[in-house]
């Protein structure tokens, strides 16, 4: 491979003066500077990155930490932040934790070592450690969907809360009112507050939640299905609200299992707007924003942090989210009404 020195003796030049042309770091003559294209071209010379970065003290280069690259949400969200960064001429390094705290350290150490410019990093869940360990990071960041305690970093994250009351007001509004909620692991702050929203809209009109009516799954069509199963099995809900797509996925797949019809005999609503959604039968009713522009916003938000173009105190954007509504939602049949109300 050609070097820099290989370059100035074919173009009969120092190798400083090569790293000025390449570097625009000084002015040369146009003579020395074809010379020097020339010779560039005459061997496929191609500058060193590290070396460039290291005089400008920048590498145009963030990483992003996600927990779960097979989750179809987080892929979305990676192709987001790439575009973010392609369209301010920076790439992106990505790693994916598995849900492994140890992992997620490790590739948080990784991306360090690369003197990547900044971080974007959506947490696998609580851990103190982490968070020390971003507690003392030299690069600036941006914690994208769920929060880490302890750490000082601009946060873009989709109103969660109001996002679980809306799905679950829509369905009330439907006429529904034995309503079941698939949460994700309830120790995560993400789950809580969607969890939450749901509450807060059934205490709103009045409905007691009935017992073992919220159940816990694993953010994964694996985990809705298992849940949903468990609800048709004993609860028999006429409306079900899924705390993300994926667990609506399995959902769907379990009502098919048992005949159950969506929407007619029970519906299905998810959380995150995830482009699968679009394409399950009945398309899922879900209740979101554009994954790829959530983020897109977070790379625009670490890329303005990195410039020098916001304030120094750390910012929270919350974006509000809004239904989307397809197949799988709809009104009570006069039939499950009667029911519903020997039930109640």
């Amino acid at each position: 491979m050609a070097t820099i020195k290989d370059v100035a003796a074919i173009a009969g030049v120092s190798f400083t003066t090569v790293s000025h042309v390449v570097n625009n770091s000084r002015p040369v003559s146009a003579e020395v500077r074809v010379k020097v294209e020339r010779a560039i071209r005459e061997l496929d010379y191609v500058p060193s990155a590290v070396a460039r970065s290291l005089k400008a003290r920048n590498t145009l280069t963030i990483g992003l930490l996600v927990p779960n690259a097979t989750n179809p949400y987080f892929a979305e969200l990676a192709r987001g932040v790439e575009d973010g960064c392609a369209k301010n001429g920076y790439c992106m390094f990505f790693c994916n934790s598995d849900d492994d705290p140890a992992k997620q350290r490790s590739y948080l150490r990784v991306l360090q070592e690369k003197r990547i410019d900044g971080l974007v990093i959506a947490s696998a869940g609580e851990d103190a450690v982490l968070a020390q360990s971003l507690a003392g990071a030299r690069e600036p960041l941006v914690i994208l969907d769920r929060n880490i305690e302890g750490v000082s970093a601009d946060l873009v994250q989709i109103d969660h809360e109001k996002g679980g009351y809306l799905a679950t007001r829509h369905l009330l509004q439907l006429g529904h009112s034995r309503v079941a909620c698939i949460t994700g692991p309830i120790a995560t702050a993400v789950s809580a507050m969607r969890v939450h929203g749901f509450i807060r809209a059934m205490a709103e009109r009045g409905i007691e939640i009935e017992p073992h009516a919220i159940q816990q799954g694993a953010f994964s069509a694996t985990g809705g299905y298992e849940a949903a199963s468990q609800l048709f099995d004993t609860l028999k809900p006429t409306g079900i609200f899924a705390c993300n797509d994926m667990m609506g996925v399995g959902a769907l797949r379990a009502a098919a299992e048992r005949g159950i019809n969506v929407p007619r005999d029970c519906s299905i609503i998810g959380f995150d707007d995830i482009e699968l959604s679009r394409y399950t039968y009945p398309a899922l009713s879900t209740v979101g924003q554009s994954v790829r522009e959530l983020g897109e916003l977070a790379a625009q938000t670490l890329i303005d942090r990195i410039a020098g173009k916001v304030p120094a105190s750390t910012r929270r954007r919350v974006v509000t989210p809004h239904m989307i509504l397809r197949e799988s939602t709809g009104v009570v049949p006069q039939e499950r009404l009667g029911e519903v109300s020997q039930k109640h």
